[in-house]
């Protein structure tokens, strides 16, 4: 094995305490995780804007039907505004229990629509426009202004968003089965490093991993006899349940598969699949946490939304504003959420897409503020410059 790339391996799942100051606002009994859909979702699919006449021009194909009693009708929130149906039994049961919202015309200022730099410029959470510290993510800024945090990126490398001050672990639950260092391995490895200075990171990281190894090895054999499914995002899902529920108070995982330039589908095809497989992972994740459920906030973003007529592939291309999602056991759910505008061709931006009137800094400063009992300082030490913004989901 490279020993530079075991390396990196190494330091990619070591952890160490996040530093906690006296000022510092307490983690313990709260938990949050962020989920990244990376590729740009067409959220216009995913909320369906119901009453607008517009909507069902600009997508003769590709539109779900209003509300009604056939099986690919959109599912009602309130007058203007339908969820897809491939979230009638996961996500809308927790909408209707006021356990999820939306925020439609919710995203960044960012106007490249390159996938790659609007999610590095979101990850960092920084002022667009200015100088950018690429080792700073603005999960790992939270981090280090809480007492009491055990933080936890669920993906192989390390995300911008956790860079900074606070090491922080990272282990993919995909593949557990199958570690690519065995235990008479990491003996060897930790013996080689004894009198290097990374000797701490080396043997922290083999610590980690083995430790979330062992916690999860009843579940992953049950799997393996078909007592839970391994399709989609199910079983990830489940498992970062249990370690948020038990381990990890904060969270971070991404999916990807939301490019949907040709064959997006309506209320069938791609985009229904990768959402049914979404809802089902999020519903399996709230039912692992059991009560815990009560004290945790899911945020659900992506990097941009799509176009809002669709092209002639019958998809849709990058676009700009999109809607995100908010679960959780104590939000006040049931409700569509943040500033709105009508949707026509004259509220499109650029004539195109939807417009971002509810900025996700504001936005995710404002649920901080509310979950962690954060000042402006600690804040605008998060956002820098940004206006956090209460939208009254907590």
């Amino acid at each position: 094995m490279n020993r530079r790339h075991l390396l990196q391996l190494l330091l990619a799942v070591s952890a160490a305490p996040a530093t906690s100051r006296l000022w510092a606002a307490s983690a313990t009994r709260n938990r949050f995780l962020l989920i990244f859909m990376r590729g740009g979702y067409d959220a216009a699919n995913l909320l369906v804007p119901t009453s607008s006449s517009f909507y069902y021009e600009s997508r003769p194909n590709i539109a779900i039907p209003r509300p009604g009693p056939t099986p690919d009708a959109a599912l009602p929130l309130d007058a203007d505004w339908g969820l897809h149906p491939a979230l009638r039994d996961t996500v809308f049961p927790l909408y209707r229990s006021g356990q999820a919202t939306f925020i439609p015309f919710a995203g960044t200022d960012d106007l490249t629509r390159s996938h790659f730099e609007t999610q590095d410029s979101i990850e960092l959470g920084q002022v667009l426009g200015g100088s950018q510290n690429f080792q700073s993510g603005f999960l790992n800024r939270l981090v280090s202004v809480l007492d009491g945090a055990r933080p936890i990126s669920f993906t192989e490398q390390l995300p911008i968003l956790f860079r900074g001050d606070v090491q922080v672990a990272n282990m993919a639950l995909k593949s557990l089965g199958k570690p690519s260092v065995d235990s008479r391995q990491s003996a060897l490895i930790s013996e080689m490093y004894k009198n290097n200075p990374l000797s701490l990171q080396v043997a922290g990281g083999f610590s980690v991993r083995e430790e979330v190894i062992r916690d999860l090895s009843a579940e992953m054999e049950a799997a393996s006899r078909g007592a839970i499914t391994s399709k989609g995002f199910e079983l990830e899902a489940r498992r970062i349940g249990k370690l948020m529920r038990e381990q990890f108070n904060i969270g971070f995982v991404d999916v990807g598969g939301w490019d949907t330039h040709v064959g997006e589908g309506g209320a069938g095809g791609y985009l229904a699949g990768r959402l049914e497989e979404l809802g089902v992972g999020l519903a399996a994740f709230s039912d692992e946490l059991g009560p815990t459920w009560r004290d945790t906030v899911v945020v659900v973003i992506s990097e941009f939304g799509r176009t809002f007529r669709e092209n002639g592939n019958r998809g849709t291309d990058h676009g700009h504003g999109s809607v995100y999602w908010v679960l959780g056991g104590g939000i006040r759910g049931g409700s569509i959420r943040g500033e709105q505008v009508s949707v026509r061709q004259d509220t499109l931006f650029q004539n195109r897409d939807y417009p971002v009137i509810n900025e996700y800094r504001s936005l995710l400063g404002g649920l901080f503020a509310r979950i962690y009992g954060l000042n402006n300082n600690q804040l605008e030490r998060i956002f820098p410059g940004a206006k956090s913004r209460d939208f009254g989901i907590l």
